[in-house]
């Protein structure tokens, strides 16, 4: 079997998909007044101190840090960033193209420009990621995901042309359209997992507290981590099943789903040192949280919506958490807080001093948190805040180095710094 680990952060990116119980989605926040402040970072932890696991005690909780601008003008609604094996950035923009920064300056081009096909009317929908085959220097193959016209997820394949800074926007193959009942948590995250696979971050459908159940419905794509072989394809299809998918042999289960119980994995990512898996789900109307894998988790895991928000029963006082994967850390709405927006862990080279945190923020608090993976009690995670911000963080970014990048979609790009 292949190795996994996964950094899930499952979030949702606005605010409409984490409060309201309507599916009518709402406007996006206000922008914020422009620059970055700090406040001095505060500890948000368990009741009683945590006990690092043996991999934890060389690492130093972080309890500040700072940004620095990259790209601060000429892009349009930044959702996502990431790299292609080189120098490269490459920023995802909503409404249907995807930039490149190259030596520290936005190229006037974009690198691919699908806003013919997209649907980015409402805050929840648009071009929502990218990712780049693990051999993308040799096949030029990369994955994108996006709203289509009609309102469903579409996850496409596409080549770059002999220009390595422009790609054939006439080369896309729809490897999956999964009806998207209502317009609001549409997931959106693509990650290659260290093993190769294709990962897949679908939202329940939307409206407010799944009304259809798909969270805990595994015979649906919604609501669940998707994993795909896109190198095999089989049976006619776009990308193949990997043997070891949890649901293979029940013909009453997709076997694309690698996990589910999910509400909106808005961003996950991988610890490129461990291979671990840590996924944030944005909440309804009180819980966000972070959930873990460490590597070599095997597939099925249900990481509980609808049964629960957070770490706690949802709609009830009490609930049957039997068989449920729950939360590593969870924090509640309060303090203009609405929606997680998951990280990455720390691995560059440039500040020592972060190596081993992850970061993680608010959507609409514009607090970034930092943890280190395994300090913990009973299972449950500290987290410091390590920086308070006046921005509308949608997600991280990690250059080919390891280096981190805050995308804030109001105002810019800007890089993690000590």
């Amino acid at each position: 079997m292949k190795q996994l680990t996964l950094l899930i952060l499952l979030g949702a990116w606005l605010l409409a998909g984490c409060q309201s119980d309507s599916a009518t989605p709402t406007a996006l926040p206000a922008a914020p007044s422009t620059g970055i402040t700090a406040e001095p970072g505060t500890a948000v932890s368990s009741p009683t101190s945590p006990t690092p696991n043996p991999g934890s005690q060389s690492i130093t909780p972080v309890t500040s840090i700072s940004l620095f601008p990259v790209v601060t003008e000429g892009l349009d609604e930044p959702l996502y960033l990431t790299n292609a094996g080189d120098e490269r950035l490459f920023v995802v923009e909503k409404g249907g193209t995807i930039r490149i920064v190259q030596d520290g300056r936005l190229l006037p081009e974009p690198f691919l420009d699908i806003r013919d096909r997209v649907n980015a009317r409402s805050s929840e929908r648009g071009l929502l990621s990218v990712a780049f085959h693990p051999d993308y220097a040799q096949n030029g193959r990369f994955f994108v995901n996006y709203t289509n016209r009609a309102g469903d997820t579409a996850v496409s394949a596409f080549q770059v042309t002999a220009d390595p800074n422009r790609a054939d926007a006439a080369s896309e193959q729809n490897l999956l359209t999964v009806a998207q009942p209502f317009p609001n948590h549409n997931g959106g995250q693509l990650q290659f997992g260290p093993d190769g696979y294709l990962y897949v971050g679908m939202g329940d459908g939307g409206s407010g507290g799944d009304p259809q159940g798909n969270g805990q419905n595994p015979a649906t794509l919604l609501g669940a981590l998707l994993r795909l072989d896109v190198d095999q394809a089989a049976n006619g299809a776009a990308y193949g099943i990997p043997a070891d998918n949890p649901f293979t042999n029940d013909s009453s289960r997709r076997p694309e789903v690698w996990a589910f119980g999910l509400r909106n994995p808005w961003r996950f990512s991988f610890d490129r040192a461990t291979d671990d898996l840590l996924l944030a789900d944005v909440g309804q109307n009180q819980w966000e949280e972070v959930n873990f894998l460490p590597t070599g988790s095997q597939g099925g895991r249900n990481f509980g919506w609808n049964i629960m928000e957070g770490a706690h029963c949802y709609g009830s006082a009490n609930c049957d958490q039997t068989g449920l994967t729950l939360p590593v850390y969870d924090y509640q709405h309060e303090n203009g807080r609405c929606s997680v927006t998951g990280g990455y862990v720390y691995r560059g080279q440039q500040f020592p001093a972060l190596t081993g945190n992850f970061f993680f923020a608010d959507y609409c608090s514009g607090e970034i948190w930092s943890a280190v993976v395994g300090m913990e009690t009973d299972g449950r995670w500290t987290a410091n805040r390590v920086l308070s911000t006046p921005s509308r963080i949608a997600s991280f970014g990690e250059d080919v180095h390891g280096e981190l990048y805050v995308v804030d979609i109001t105002s810019g790009i800007y890089q993690i710094r000590e």
